[in-house]
């Protein structure tokens, strides 16, 4: 199995900038994406698919994020619960259960993959709150224990030693720990946030960190200071990771420079 993952197209992003370019960005990677000559089998988007969580920005996600292949998606703190279910995802937001986590399920031909919110309305930093806890610890007893699974969401669970990604990462990351330790099914977990391709451990399983498409993380030793501030020349980046008949997860990080289809 061979899929990708992009993160981070803040859709709408105007800082300086102008929505027009984080659209072009974004849809130069899906062109990139959709017109590669080998197989892939999906691709994740791991959260901050708008940058203000309007309506517009979501239904501009909804014409661009599209593809031959499955498109797996999760929010992330720049997103809006209900503006993402109603205009991304094409689901009733009246209700009452509008603004609880946007969590989903995809058990495809070889795999699992299980997209959780990790976003706290109104804040920058991330959380996995019971519900979405009590999701994923049911979703992974009742998937196929032999097919193996990756858990997704936005926020790192664990510091990157990037100090303004790790002011807002994912907190109390102790109590997805202890649901991960039950299930040997799970390979890898994924996430987005940090703008910049990283790899690290969590639980003991492959923690992949998806790069940037709207930009690119400075990072301290770049910039010469603890700014780490974003860089919005470099082009945009996508992660290809390559799950083998062992279960072993390898990734590869590719940019996509202008004028790629």
């Amino acid at each position: 199995m061979v899929f990708a993952q992009i993160s981070d197209v803040h859709l709408g992003q105007d800082r300086g900038y102008g929505g027009a370019r984080a659209a072009e960005r974004t849809r130069r990677v899906m062109a990139y994406l959709n017109g590669l000559p080998g197989r892939l089998d999906a691709i994740l988007a791991t959260g901050d698919i708008a940058d203000h969580g309007t309506e517009e920005e979501y239904r501009e996600a909804a014409a661009i994020l599209t593809s031959p292949l499955p498109v797996l998606t999760c929010p992330g703190n720049h997103d809006e619960r209900a503006a993402y279910r109603r205009h991304f995802l094409g689901e009733d937001s009246s209700g009452a259960d509008a603004t609880t986590p946007v969590n989903r399920a995809h058990r495809l031909p070889g795999a699992t993959f299980l997209m959780c919110d990790s976003s706290v309305p109104g804040r920058g930093e991330g959380l996995l709150d019971d519900v979405t806890l009590a999701w994923l610890d049911g979703e992974l007893a009742d998937s196929p224990q032999d097919v193996p699974a990756f858990v997704a969401f936005h926020h790192p669970p664990l510091p990157l030693h990037i100090p303004s990604v790790d002011a807002i990462r994912q907190f109390q990351a102790e109590r997805l720990e202890k649901v991960l330790d039950r299930y040997d099914h799970v390979v890898a977990l994924l996430c987005g946030h940090a703008h910049t391709a990283a790899t690290t451990t969590f639980a003991g399983l492959p923690l992949l960190a998806a790069p940037g498409v709207v930009s690119t993380l400075t990072l301290p030793g770049e910039s010469g200071s603890q700014d780490d501030p974003l860089n919005y020349d470099l082009p945009p980046m996508v992660a290809f990771h390559v799950l083998d008949d062992t279960n072993r997860v390898t990734t590869h990080f590719r940019t996509v420079p202008a004028g790629a289809s």
